[in-house]
């Protein structure tokens, strides 16, 4: 063995690491295209997906829908729930993420790696939202009355209950007064990301969406924005998601 071979080695691992990038970033944007811009069917029922850009939640209406989301997350978990509450928000991630890295100033390579290995537990993220919080960066769903159902069924499916089929929260774990935490089933990985989650939940409900969603503009590339019109209104959602966004 020369002087040189442990540099060949270095080199073409370096490369096959650059090329590995490639065709993640390839294979999904590339994905991204096949679906045509939706229609909204004639029985519109309201949902969105909001994103920072990172991250993405769906958002229902707390009640109104095929479930009353009050019942399912109960307002005692939560630090407050505001009288007028119109919707909430519910994302899916990594458990060390959420919980640790509050800011981007917070995120650390070993937290990085630990979410992406696929060896953390989950959580899902609920946040109340008043009227006119959606802000800027929501979408509405072109969904029927069975879309809306199956939205509800896929957070639903999402929760890891307690022996009496109820969500568990997570104790003091909140980024404000109107959001908590609760145990969530599956694994977060490379391949399976909060918005893999985001966009699992629009097929099954029918909204055309890529057959893989590992990043936000890959959720939202075929939806239509929903035209906020109220200033200064960028999401609570949004905020932490740009917290939500760390939710990797």
């Amino acid at each position: 063995m020369t002087w040189r071979t442990p540099f060949r080695v270095l080199g073409l691992s370096l490369l096959g690491f650059v090329l590995a990038i490639v065709l993640y970033l390839g294979v999904a944007f590339g994905l991204a295209l096949i679906p045509g811009r939706p229609v909204p069917p004639p029985d519109h029922a309201e949902a969105y997906v909001v994103s920072n850009g990172v991250h993405t939640d769906l958002v229902l209406p707390v009640r109104g829908g095929p479930v009353d989301w009050a019942t399912v997350f109960p307002p005692s978990h939560f630090p407050s729930m505001p009288p007028d509450a119109a919707y909430v928000a519910v994302g899916w991630g990594d458990r060390e993420f959420y919980l640790n890295t509050p800011e981007w100033r917070d995120l650390t390579a070993r937290r990085a790696l630990g979410a992406l290995s696929g060896t953390g537990r989950t959580l899902l993220h609920v946040t109340w939202l008043r009227p006119g919080e959606l802000g800027r960066r929501a979408w509405r769903l072109p969904l029927d009355g069975a879309g809306h159902e199956a939205l509800a069924r896929h957070i639903r499916a999402s929760i890891a209950p307690d022996a009496e089929g109820r969500a568990v929260p997570v104790t003091g774990a909140h980024y404000g007064r109107v959001d908590a935490f609760f145990e969530a089933r599956g694994a977060y990985d490379l391949f399976t990301t909060c918005n893999t989650w985001t966009g699992r939940a629009l097929r099954e409900a029918g909204v055309p969406v890529g057959p893989w969603t590992p990043f936000a503009p890959n959720v939202v590339w075929h939806l239509m924005p929903l035209d906020a019109t109220v200033p200064g209104t960028a999401t609570r959602v949004g905020r932490r998601d740009s917290a939500a966004s760390r939710r990797a």
